[in-house]
């Protein structure tokens, strides 16, 4: 998974009726892209993602 600052990141609820996590990402640990990465969830929140196979990622237009 390669992102960029400002693509928006969205993991889906693992079990029946989980809802989704998405948020911006903020800021890149490597300059390739790669993961981890720092998010801002859409709750306010912001913490630190390795993605995993429930996770997709919503390019902004560059």
């Amino acid at each position: 998974m390669i992102a960029h600052v400002g693509d928006r990141i969205v993991v889906k609820g693992k079990h029946v009726g989980d809802g989704n996590k998405a948020g911006i990402i903020t800021e890149l640990r490597h300059q390739d892209g790669t993961p981890p990465y720092e998010v801002r969830w859409d709750d306010g929140h912001t913490g630190l993602i390795f993605p995993g196979p429930e996770t997709h990622l919503e390019a902004t237009s560059r």
